[in-house]
Parts: C-alpha cells; structure tokens; sequence
C-alpha cells in the first residue's frame, strides 16, 4: 500500500522503511560489534595482535570500496536490485564467517562481507531522496544517522551478551535471520526503477584507481600507531595516497561515467560537506576512547567501562532523531553548528578530569546530543538537493566513505596523541583537548554552508 508521495513522482510502500533501516543497522553494527569478539579470536586461531586487527581492517577497507562502486550500480541499473545484492553479500559473508576453519578463511569472509555493508547505506540514502517529498526527507534522513549512531555505540556491548549466552559465532549468525527478512520484504517494497537508454561502460580504470587509493589510505592511518613499521611505512603510503588522488582526478575526469564524479566537487556546498562528513566521522570515533578516561581517571573496571557511555547512547539517538524534525525548519547549516557546538562541549568538559564522575556522565549528554546531530540527516540531505538526481547514490555514497575516513583517523590518532601527552589520564586529557579544537575548526567550517541549498547542480 502506497503511504507517501515521493519527490520524483513514486510512492513510498508501506514497510520501506523498516526495510532500509534494519539494513542500515545491520551493516553499520558488524564496525563496531567485533571488538569484543578479536581476545576471543585471537585465542581462538592462535594468532598474534597484528594479524587479528585484520578482523577490523580487511571489512572497513572492503566497505570503503565498494561504497562507490555499489553507489554508481544503485544510479545505473536501480536502487532494489543493487540493494538487495548488498544484503544478500553481507549475509554470505556472515555465514562463512561463522562456518571459517581458519583464521585466513575468516579473513576472507570478512572482507566479503565488507562488500556488502558498502552497498547498504548509501543506496539507502538515495532511496529516501527518490520517494519523500523535501519536508519529508530530513526527518527519514535523521533517522538513518539515528540508527547508525546507535549501531555504532550498542555494538559492543551487544557482542559481550551473545558471547556470555552462547559463542563468538551468533555475532554473525544473527546476521542471518535480519537478512532473510529484509530481502523477502525488500524484494516487494523497494522501488525498482531503472535508466533507460543505453548505459556507458563500467569505469573498470575508475574503480581500480580508488580500490588502490583507498587501501593505501587505510594502510597509512592504522599503520600510524605501529611502534616499528610506522615511521618507515606511513610516510610512502602517504606519498602514494597523494600521487593515487592526483591519478583519480585524471582519470575520472576523462570517463563518461566515472564512478567519482569530479564535477561534484566544484560545488562548494557539496565540498564543504564533505570535509565536515569527514569531521563527523572522527566526532563519532572519537568515543572510542571515552571508556579510557573512565577507567583512568574514575577508577571504573574494564568490565563496567562501558555502561559509562549509557547516557551518550541515549541522547545520540534524541539527537539524531530530534535533529531530524528539526532539519527542515532550521537548515542543515544551522544543525551542524549546533551538533559540533554541542561536540566541543561535550568533549571539552570530558578532557577536564579534576570534578570527579559526575562531570564526565554530564559531559555525555551534550558529546551525545552532538554525534547524533553531525551523523544524521543534515549533510545527506545537501547531498539530495546539491546533487543531479543521476548520480544521488554516488554523491551519498562520498559522504559514507569520508565519514568512515574521519573514524579511523580518530581511531588512529587519539591513542597516539595520548601517548604523546604522557599516557593515563594526562595523557587523555590532552587529547581531547585536541579533539575539542577540531570540533570548533569544524564548527567554522560549518559557517560556509549555505542556509538554504540549491537543489540542482550542472555538470561541466
């Protein structure tokens, strides 16, 4: 049954959304869920620390790939049969995943199922585009960054129930059944509309370039804190990721249709968004290192660390959901400056260690509100209206890859700056001290957002 409107004249069947947010959760929650599960893995196979942060690094690497190339399939052929080969892709690689005789195996699957999850989100995005109505959008848009953020702060502690009630194994299988529900409903509910003419060739060079450019990226950040190989490897992978970039630009601007349109990027507004996507990406990873200060500072147990981020879970999905409501009727400028005013606070007040428990809980609330703000629906919906309708997925799809970019450099860069600043709780305050100054570059960068986008752009 048709329920909405949408603004390119479909519908929106009843049980779309539920169809594009389980899927959404699904995907972002296997970043985040495994860390619980890589002691168990380690032990498991009997291998060392480097070779199981592979777990993470092969599925974020392989997620950040197919990002693009899933994007420009969903703009080519459509938004149902792109979607639901994603989630069918995500699934096999959960259940080989579970069923690996060896770690290698699990390598592989993970990456797998990395390709899957690169695919999910964005055409998720460029679906919202296609079937709500403008007023309609910011509100669906905010929820998807709701249940992103939500994945993201739940993961873990979700993979410490399912290995106490049974193995590390149902951190995957359950993958299986959500899956199974969402292609029977998605195979009826998604729209399936596809370009009609004869379509370009696949840009074969485009997709091999930013595979290389983005693995050399992920290679240079997580080797950054590598006591031995860092210093010699980070600065050719940085070296390569520059010489990779300059290689894109050429070669995209050459292709019919390149799988990163250039032309995106003279739009300042569309630039500009993705800088800040990449700033909300290092905000939201920026709570990995939360629980630290916790135990540092407070004397909280490594077992009870993670109950401490209760309050930002909630309030990053009031965020997003309330940032949501609120989008079309302030702007996506106004709520960005908001959502990284409310970052610099939060973790302003968290980096300030000598007020005990109390102001740490009460720094979560405003750290919360914030990720819930800059990950919701607000740079999206730019990215809807600033963007040609024939490449929507593409341009959702760049938000997703420079917000992941933003979490690993977070993830990279904090320990390191910790470390730097005299480790424990000194060390962690002067990182967040760090990490508050870039939320406030980021709020200054927010001013250069239009109050109201334009909603077409022209490629050269």
């Amino acid at each position: 049954m048709a329920v909405k409107t949408g603004s390119d004249g479909g519908t929106a069947p009843k049980g779309l959304i539920t169809v594009l947010f389980t899927g959404v959760f699904m995907a972002a929650l296997d970043t985040a869920i495994v860390g619980p599960a890589i002691p168990v893995l380690r032990e498991t196979f009997g291998v060392d620390n480097r070779a199981v942060g592979l777990v993470m690094s092969v599925f974020v690497l392989c997620s950040l790939c197919s990002t693009a190339l899933m994007a420009n399939l969903s703009d080519r052929y459509g938004r149902r049969p792109v979607y639901l080969l994603s989630v069918s892709t995500f699934a096999l690689g959960s259940l080989l995943i579970a069923l690996s005789p060896s770690f290698w195996m699990v390598i592989a699957s993970r990456a797998i199922q990395g390709l899957g999850a690169g695919g999910i989100t964005p055409t998720a995005s460029a679906v919202v585009g296609d079937m709500f109505a403008p007023e309609k959008r910011g509100k669906m848009l905010g929820l998807i960054g709701a249940t992103y953020g939500m994945a993201f702060v739940l993961g873990p502690p979700l993979a410490s129930a399912l290995m106490v009630i049974s193995s590390w194994h149902w951190i995957f299988l359950i993958n299986l059944p959500i899956a199974a529900v969402i292609l029977y409903m998605g195979a009826k509910v998604l729209p399936h509309k596809r370009a009609t003419g004869t379509q370009p060739r696949l840009d074969l060079p485009g997709i091999a370039v930013t595979f290389a450019l983005l693995s050399a990226l992920v290679l240079g950040i997580t080797r950054m804190l590598d006591p031995l190989l860092g210093m010699v490897v980070w600065p050719w992978l940085l070296l390569a990721v520059a010489v990779l970039l300059l290689l894109l630009v050429v070669v995209e601007q050459r292709t019919a249709a390149p799988l990163i349109p250039m032309y995106l990027f003279r739009n300042r507004q569309l630039s500009t968004t993705y800088l800040l996507a990449v700033g909300s990406g290092f905000g939201m990873g920026s709570v990995i290192f939360l629980t630290s200060i916790a135990t540092h500072a407070y004397g909280v147990t490594a077992k009870n660390a993670g109950f401490v981020l209760l309050p930002l879970v909630v309030c990053s999905m009031l965020g997003s959901g309330g940032g949501g409501r609120m989008l079309n009727r302030l702007g996506p400028r106004n709520m960005m400056l908001m959502g990284f005013a409310l970052l610099a606070l939060g973790y302003g007040l968290s980096a300030v260690t000598g007020f005990g428990l109390w102001l740490f809980l009460l720094a979560s609330v405003p750290a919360g509100l914030g990720i819930g703000i800059v990950v919701g629906g607000a740079l999206r919906s730019i990215a809807i209206d600033e963007a040609p309708l024939a490449v929507r997925a593409a341009a959702q799809g760049l938000i997703n890859i420079c917000t992941a970019v933003g979490t690993l450099v977070a993830a990279a860069s904090i320990g390191a700056m910790a470390d730097l600043g005299g480790g424990g709780t000194p060390g962690f305050s002067k990182a967040y001290g760090m990490v508050t100054v870039l939320m406030l570059a980021m709020l200054l960068l927010a001013l250069g957002l239009r109050k109201k986008a334009d909603t077409t752009l022209q490629a050269a």
